[in-house]
């Protein structure tokens, strides 16, 4: 199914939920101590991405371990790192993109959601919380991304705390230090336990108390885990650590225990009274509801001593609001050859920033952050009525080639994007960029050693064309200002 189908289907189901007053919000959240190692060469069995029912909504990765040697940390700072790449290349051309991410040195959170979905989900705050070597070292504690979905508070925390069966005093006391540490900037909403939805996930590090390693295996390959429940020391659902790119337990010298390491909790607040954007109140029913659909140890990823662990769940949500706080729309039919012009109206609440833009995506992009260009709404205004504003971007700033797009606005004072066009298709200009998307060099002409044409064969209108390409933004200002000598010789 084409992006523009795909999207246009995808949005269709979404309204008619929201129409009755129902929404169910597929959650695929995975938890992976990584081990330090690279991505594998396939995830679609971990993400479910071979599964004949609907797709997932939303992903939340939640990694531990992540390689945070100080190379390879301080060029993950400056670049995204190996592993946020890779799952960005797996999401985009399904259709989402990275909503936010955090890492403190080896645990990295990650968000997914589909496009469809971007609209609705607001207040998007981070924090993380270091309590390695008494709380001035990163390589244990917890990494949180909270937000609002449809109007319902929703907080993910990944965690990494320390290990040893005698460690588990520590173990609760991280966690009270977690959750006191982190404070958002919410009078509502101010801490982690306040929120309508807590997923708590990690390398939680509970073990199994007093059985003797032998006792332990055994009931595992009998399948008594009724014996081990008991003395579990958090009582929770099952993760082993295992040798290398195998699923034998651990035969290490460390002679670990398997036990319930790696683990998914969440709570649900009591939410039988919300209010909408009207101010109404629904009283006696549960707005917001968690029904966990499969929990899974998948035994065939061999990278690391753990095996990744994921969650499905349906999130049954009650809408407190159903409308976009921006939206927007290109005007007419584009030529990349053109200028053009983009609409977009605000409901009456809408808190705007001279600080807000407007981006133009592939439909494929990767993040908020990976447009093609931007509009600033005030810079670029051309006109305002009480309904409607106009921008405009010069058509210096669209790619040549064309192809399809969308736009979304980006609100400086939500710190998120308000609203997000349908796809639509921009008609190329008769001018192709090169293969990086930055510059066309002049080439010699075979006819004329005397002088240098830039030629430029249009593989889309099939024609051959000259022109001068334009630096987008960002660009390097020293090889524009070459590039236009080279124009200038030729003038003359």
């Amino acid at each position: 199914m084409g992006g523009l189908q795909w999207k246009n289907a995808h949005l269709f189901r979404l309204q008619f939920c929201l129409f009755f007053s129902f929404f169910i919000c597929r959650l695929h959240l995975v938890t992976w101590n990584v081990g330090t190692a690279s991505p594998p060469p396939d995830v679609t069995s971990l993400l479910q991405l071979s599964s004949q029912g609907p797709s997932m909504d939303m992903y939340v990765i939640g990694l531990q371990e992540v390689n945070s040697k100080i190379i390879n940390f301080l060029s993950d700072l400056a670049f995204d790192d190996p592993w946020s790449i890779f799952f960005m290349t797996v999401f985009s051309p399904l259709g989402y993109i990275k909503l936010s991410s955090v890492r403190m040195q080896g645990l990295l959170l990650l968000v997914f959601v589909k496009h469809a979905h971007i609209p609705f989900i607001r207040d998007i705050h981070t924090h993380y919380t270091r309590t390695g070597l008494y709380g001035y070292w990163g390589n244990k504690g917890g990494v949180t991304i909270r937000m609002s979905l449809y109007g319902h508070m929703i907080c993910f925390m990944n965690c990494h705390l320390p290990a040893h069966i005698e460690n588990a005093e520590q173990r609760l006391d991280d966690f009270e230090k977690i959750l006191e540490m982190q404070q958002f900037e919410d009078e509502n909403v101010p801490n982690i336990l306040d929120h309508d939805i807590l997923f708590w996930f990690g390398d939680l590090n509970f073990r199994i108390a007093d059985y003797g390693i032998h006792f332990v295996r055994e009931s595992i390959s009998n399948s008594r885990y009724n014996l081990l429940w008991e003395k579990d020391q958090l009582n929770m659902a099952k993760k082993k650590e295992f040798d290398l790119h195998s699923d034998v337990y651990d035969t290490s010298g460390k002679k670990r225990k398997p036990a319930w390491t790696d683990r998914i909790l969440w709570r649900v607040k009591n939410l039988s009274q919300h209010s909408s954007e009207d101010g109404d109140l629904f009283e006696g029913e549960q707005t917001i509801s968690v029904t966990l659909n499969n929990y899974i140890s998948h035994m065939s990823y061999g990278i690391s001593d753990h095996k990744p662990v994921t969650g499905t769940f349906g999130l049954q949500i009650k809408p407190l609001f159903s409308t976009p706080l921006v939206t927007l729309n290109p005007e007419g039919e584009w030529n990349a050859a053109q200028d053009v012009l983009i609409s977009y109206s605000t409901v009456s609440e809408f808190p705007s920033s001279t600080w807000d833009w407007i981006g133009l995506y592939q439909v494929t992009f990767r993040h908020v952050n990976d447009y093609v260009t931007y509009a600033w709404v005030k810079d670029d205004e051309i006109s305002s009525s009480e309904d409607v504003t106009q921008v405009y971007i010069s058509a210096d700033e669209i790619p040549h080639a064309g192809g399809e797009f969308l736009l979304c606005y980006y609100s400086h004072n939500m710190q998120s994007i308000a609203g997000m066009s349908q796809p639509f298709q921009v008609k190329c200009s008769g001018v192709l960029d090169n293969a990086e998307g930055l510059y066309l060099w002049p080439s010699q002409h075979p006819h004329d050693n005397e002088f240098h044409r830039l030629i430029v064969h249009c593989e889309r209108c099939k024609r051959e064309c000259s022109g001068k390409p334009q630096a987008k933004k960002g660009t390097n200002s020293q090889k524009q200002s070459e590039y236009l000598f080279y124009l200038n010789v030729i003038a003359k």
